[in-house]
Protein backbone atom coordinates (compact mmCIF):
# COMPACT_ATOMS: atom_id res chain seq x y z
CA UNK A 1 0.00 0.00 0.00
CA UNK A 2 1.35 3.02 -1.11
CA UNK A 3 0.90 6.45 1.07
CA UNK A 4 1.21 10.53 -0.38
CA UNK A 5 2.08 12.53 2.12
CA UNK A 6 1.39 16.50 1.06
CA UNK A 7 2.69 19.67 2.93
CA UNK A 8 -0.46 21.91 3.08
CA UNK A 9 0.79 24.35 5.92
CA UNK A 10 4.65 25.40 5.71
CA UNK A 11 6.54 28.89 6.46
CA UNK A 12 7.74 28.93 2.53
CA UNK A 13 5.50 27.81 -0.80
CA UNK A 14 6.98 26.10 -3.43
CA UNK A 15 5.12 26.16 -7.38
CA UNK A 16 2.02 25.93 -7.13
CA UNK A 17 0.22 29.19 -8.20
CA UNK A 18 -1.85 30.78 -5.40
CA UNK A 19 -1.21 28.63 -2.26
CA UNK A 20 0.26 30.92 0.82
CA UNK A 21 2.65 30.19 3.68
CA UNK A 22 2.13 30.94 7.27
CA UNK A 23 4.52 30.25 10.17
CA UNK A 24 3.19 26.62 11.21
CA UNK A 25 2.73 23.50 9.88
CA UNK A 26 -0.01 20.82 8.31
CA UNK A 27 0.56 17.65 6.09
CA UNK A 28 -2.28 15.30 4.62
CA UNK A 29 -1.33 11.82 4.39
CA UNK A 30 -3.75 10.27 2.42
CA UNK A 31 -3.71 5.94 2.07
CA UNK A 32 -6.84 4.02 -0.34
CA UNK A 33 -9.83 5.71 -0.05
CA UNK A 34 -8.78 7.14 3.49
CA UNK A 35 -7.06 10.40 4.98
CA UNK A 36 -5.39 12.04 8.10
CA UNK A 37 -4.21 15.00 8.81
CA UNK A 38 -1.03 15.67 11.24
CA UNK A 39 -1.30 19.44 12.62
CA UNK A 40 -3.49 22.06 11.24
CA UNK A 41 -1.27 25.42 11.28
CA UNK A 42 -1.78 28.61 12.55
CA UNK A 43 -6.13 28.46 10.96
CA UNK A 44 -4.76 31.20 8.44
CA UNK A 45 -4.05 28.79 5.33
CA UNK A 46 -5.02 25.44 5.74
CA UNK A 47 -8.44 25.33 4.10
CA UNK A 48 -6.94 27.89 1.08
CA UNK A 49 -4.22 25.55 0.30
CA UNK A 50 -5.95 22.66 0.58
CA UNK A 51 -8.59 24.11 -2.04
CA UNK A 52 -5.40 25.48 -4.20
CA UNK A 53 -4.40 21.86 -4.31
CA UNK A 54 -7.75 20.14 -4.34
CA UNK A 55 -7.69 18.23 -1.63
CA UNK A 56 -10.83 17.70 0.12
CA UNK A 57 -10.65 17.70 3.89
CA UNK A 58 -14.72 17.54 4.14
CA UNK A 59 -13.96 13.59 3.69
CA UNK A 60 -10.98 13.44 6.58
CA UNK A 61 -12.10 11.71 9.64
CA UNK A 62 -8.99 11.93 11.67
CA UNK A 63 -6.22 14.63 12.65
CA UNK A 64 -3.74 14.27 14.71
CA UNK A 65 -1.47 16.70 16.87
CA UNK A 66 1.61 16.67 17.45
CA UNK A 67 1.87 19.08 20.26
CA UNK A 68 -0.55 21.90 21.66
CA UNK A 69 1.47 24.94 20.42
CA UNK A 70 -0.84 27.38 17.93
CA UNK A 71 0.96 27.21 14.73
CA UNK A 72 -0.05 23.33 15.20
CA UNK A 73 -3.58 23.29 16.41
CA UNK A 74 -4.74 27.05 15.41
CA UNK A 75 -6.08 25.61 11.72
CA UNK A 76 -8.59 23.35 13.97
CA UNK A 77 -11.26 25.48 14.54
CA UNK A 78 -11.55 27.03 10.81
CA UNK A 79 -11.38 22.74 9.82
CA UNK A 80 -14.38 21.69 11.79
CA UNK A 81 -16.48 25.03 11.32
CA UNK A 82 -15.82 23.98 7.54
CA UNK A 83 -15.29 20.14 7.30
CA UNK A 84 -17.79 19.21 10.22
CA UNK A 85 -16.52 16.86 13.00
CA UNK A 86 -12.63 14.99 13.45
CA UNK A 87 -11.30 12.76 15.68
CA UNK A 88 -8.51 14.31 17.20
CA UNK A 89 -5.56 12.51 18.37
CA UNK A 90 -3.08 13.58 20.47
CA UNK A 91 -1.45 13.62 24.41
CA UNK A 92 -3.71 15.39 26.94
CA UNK A 93 -0.86 18.05 27.80
CA UNK A 94 -2.10 19.58 24.28
CA UNK A 95 -4.54 21.30 26.45
CA UNK A 96 -1.73 22.84 28.79
CA UNK A 97 -1.25 26.54 28.47
CA UNK A 98 1.74 27.29 26.67
CA UNK A 99 4.12 30.57 26.76
CA UNK A 100 7.50 32.27 25.26
CA UNK A 101 8.97 34.23 28.24
CA UNK A 102 11.62 37.28 26.33
CA UNK A 103 14.55 38.38 29.08
CA UNK A 104 12.71 41.90 28.80
CA UNK A 105 9.73 40.03 31.07
CA UNK A 106 7.52 40.14 27.63
CA UNK A 107 5.37 37.01 27.32
CA UNK A 108 3.71 35.59 24.69
CA UNK A 109 1.09 32.96 24.68
CA UNK A 110 1.68 29.75 22.30
CA UNK A 111 -0.74 27.65 23.09
CA UNK A 112 -4.10 26.11 21.91
CA UNK A 113 -6.16 28.98 20.65
CA UNK A 114 -9.47 27.33 21.92
CA UNK A 115 -10.84 25.76 25.09
CA UNK A 116 -11.67 21.59 24.57
CA UNK A 117 -15.39 22.52 25.49
CA UNK A 118 -15.33 24.90 22.54
CA UNK A 119 -13.68 22.46 19.98
CA UNK A 120 -15.67 19.84 21.36
CA UNK A 121 -18.65 21.97 20.58
CA UNK A 122 -18.20 22.13 16.93
CA UNK A 123 -17.11 18.32 16.73
CA UNK A 124 -14.06 17.94 17.85
CA UNK A 125 -13.62 14.23 19.78
CA UNK A 126 -10.68 13.99 21.41
CA UNK A 127 -8.55 10.67 21.23
CA UNK A 128 -6.00 11.20 24.13
CA UNK A 129 -2.70 8.76 25.22
CA UNK A 130 0.82 8.79 25.91
CA UNK A 131 1.65 5.68 24.22
CA UNK A 132 2.86 4.29 21.07
CA UNK A 133 -0.40 3.15 19.17
CA UNK A 134 -1.55 2.51 15.50
CA UNK A 135 -4.03 5.31 15.12
CA UNK A 136 -4.92 4.65 11.16
CA UNK A 137 -4.17 1.52 8.84
CA UNK A 138 -0.31 1.36 8.84
CA UNK A 139 0.10 4.79 10.82
CA UNK A 140 1.42 4.87 14.48
CA UNK A 141 1.92 8.07 17.04
CA UNK A 142 5.00 7.44 18.59
CA UNK A 143 3.70 8.50 22.05
CA UNK A 144 5.46 10.35 24.46
CA UNK A 145 9.22 10.07 23.55
CA UNK A 146 12.08 9.00 25.96
CA UNK A 147 14.64 11.78 26.31
CA UNK A 148 18.41 9.99 26.17
CA UNK A 149 20.90 12.09 24.49
CA UNK A 150 23.08 14.36 26.38
CA UNK A 151 22.75 17.14 24.21
CA UNK A 152 19.07 17.66 22.71
CA UNK A 153 18.56 20.60 25.33
CA UNK A 154 16.05 21.88 22.93
CA UNK A 155 14.77 25.78 23.14
CA UNK A 156 14.85 27.41 26.92
CA UNK A 157 12.96 30.03 26.07
CA UNK A 158 9.57 28.16 26.63
CA UNK A 159 7.43 27.97 29.64
CA UNK A 160 4.49 26.28 30.96
CA UNK A 161 3.77 29.64 33.22
CA UNK A 162 3.16 33.48 32.42
CA UNK A 163 6.14 34.21 34.32
CA UNK A 164 8.70 32.00 32.68
CA UNK A 165 9.67 29.89 36.07
CA UNK A 166 8.69 26.56 34.93
CA UNK A 167 10.05 25.23 31.81
CA UNK A 168 7.93 23.26 29.35
CA UNK A 169 9.13 19.62 29.00
CA UNK A 170 6.86 18.85 26.08
CA UNK A 171 5.49 15.57 26.99
CA UNK A 172 2.94 16.09 24.74
CA UNK A 173 5.28 16.22 21.63
CA UNK A 174 4.59 12.78 19.48
CA UNK A 175 5.76 12.57 15.68
CA UNK A 176 4.21 9.80 13.10
CA UNK A 177 5.49 6.58 12.00
CA UNK A 178 4.46 4.66 8.98
CA UNK A 179 6.17 1.61 8.35
CA UNK A 180 6.83 0.99 4.55
CA UNK A 181 8.85 -1.25 2.22
CA UNK A 182 11.61 0.78 1.72
CA UNK A 183 12.20 1.76 5.32
CA UNK A 184 10.26 3.59 8.04
CA UNK A 185 8.90 7.49 7.06
CA UNK A 186 8.68 9.62 10.00
CA UNK A 187 6.70 12.60 10.00
CA UNK A 188 7.33 15.52 12.63
CA UNK A 189 5.72 18.24 14.09
CA UNK A 190 8.19 20.31 15.70
CA UNK A 191 10.40 17.59 17.16
CA UNK A 192 10.70 19.40 20.66
CA UNK A 193 11.79 16.00 22.34
CA UNK A 194 14.70 16.19 19.79
CA UNK A 195 15.36 14.63 16.37
CA UNK A 196 17.91 11.92 17.72
CA UNK A 197 15.47 11.04 20.15
CA UNK A 198 12.61 10.97 17.95
CA UNK A 199 14.69 8.40 15.90
CA UNK A 200 16.18 6.40 18.01
CA UNK A 201 12.88 5.82 19.82
CA UNK A 202 10.73 5.03 16.47
CA UNK A 203 13.63 2.38 15.99
CA UNK A 204 13.14 1.13 18.97
CA UNK A 205 9.20 0.89 18.64
CA UNK A 206 9.49 -0.64 15.25
CA UNK A 207 12.64 -2.91 15.83
CA UNK A 208 13.39 -1.03 12.16
CA UNK A 209 16.72 0.79 12.02
CA UNK A 210 16.10 1.61 8.23
CA UNK A 211 14.89 5.00 7.97
CA UNK A 212 14.07 6.00 4.20
CA UNK A 213 12.16 9.49 4.83
CA UNK A 214 12.37 12.28 7.68
CA UNK A 215 9.69 14.94 7.04
CA UNK A 216 8.75 17.72 8.66
CA UNK A 217 10.48 19.95 11.33
CA UNK A 218 13.44 19.41 13.69
CA UNK A 219 13.42 22.71 15.89
CA UNK A 220 16.82 23.45 15.16
CA UNK A 221 16.59 26.75 14.06
CA UNK A 222 15.84 27.21 18.25
CA UNK A 223 18.83 25.42 19.41
CA UNK A 224 22.65 26.00 20.01
CA UNK A 225 25.11 25.53 17.51
CA UNK A 226 26.50 23.04 19.46
CA UNK A 227 23.03 20.70 19.58
CA UNK A 228 23.28 21.50 15.61
CA UNK A 229 27.15 19.51 15.24
CA UNK A 230 25.94 16.49 17.35
CA UNK A 231 22.83 16.23 15.81
CA UNK A 232 24.84 16.58 12.05
CA UNK A 233 27.22 13.69 13.98
CA UNK A 234 24.99 11.93 15.01
CA UNK A 235 22.49 11.85 12.12
CA UNK A 236 25.12 10.21 9.80
CA UNK A 237 24.82 6.63 11.22
CA UNK A 238 21.27 6.61 9.63
CA UNK A 239 21.86 6.97 6.26
CA UNK A 240 18.98 9.20 5.80
CA UNK A 241 17.52 8.57 1.72
CA UNK A 242 15.04 11.39 2.10
CA UNK A 243 15.21 14.68 5.03
CA UNK A 244 13.07 16.68 4.20
CA UNK A 245 13.10 19.78 6.82
CA UNK A 246 10.49 22.15 6.90
CA UNK A 247 9.07 25.07 9.04
CA UNK A 248 11.28 25.28 12.74
CA UNK A 249 14.58 23.60 11.32
CA UNK A 250 15.41 27.41 9.88
CA UNK A 251 17.49 28.87 7.52
CA UNK A 252 20.56 28.54 8.85
CA UNK A 253 19.87 24.55 9.87
CA UNK A 254 18.43 23.89 7.02
CA UNK A 255 21.39 25.04 5.02
CA UNK A 256 23.90 23.20 7.25
CA UNK A 257 21.79 20.28 6.58
CA UNK A 258 21.78 20.63 2.77
CA UNK A 259 25.67 21.01 2.99
CA UNK A 260 26.13 17.65 5.50
CA UNK A 261 23.66 15.34 3.56
CA UNK A 262 23.61 16.85 -0.43
CA UNK A 263 21.76 13.77 -1.55
CA UNK A 264 18.97 13.28 0.98
CA UNK A 265 18.25 17.07 2.10
CA UNK A 266 14.85 18.63 0.29
CA UNK A 267 12.76 21.58 1.34
CA UNK A 268 9.18 20.53 2.40
CA UNK A 269 7.34 23.91 1.80
CA UNK A 270 4.14 24.34 0.78
CA UNK A 271 3.09 22.03 -1.88
CA UNK A 272 5.85 19.47 -1.47
CA UNK A 273 4.84 15.84 -1.73
CA UNK A 274 5.90 12.18 -1.97
CA UNK A 275 4.55 8.72 -2.22
CA UNK A 276 6.01 5.79 -0.01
Amino acid sequence: MNYRITILCENSVGSISGTLGEHGFSALVEWENSSLLFDTGQGFTLLHNAQRMNKNLHQLQDVALSHGHYDHTGGLLPLLRTCGGKRIFGHADILLPRYRYKDTGENISLGLPYPKEYLEGHGAVFDFSNQYREICKGIYMTGQVPRNTDFETGDSGLFLDVSGTVRDPFNDDQSLIIPTEKGLVILLGCCHSGLINTLEYAALLTGCSDIYAVIGGTHLGYCTGQQLDQTVSALRKWKITKLAASHCTGFNAAARLKQEFPAAFQSAHVGYSIVV
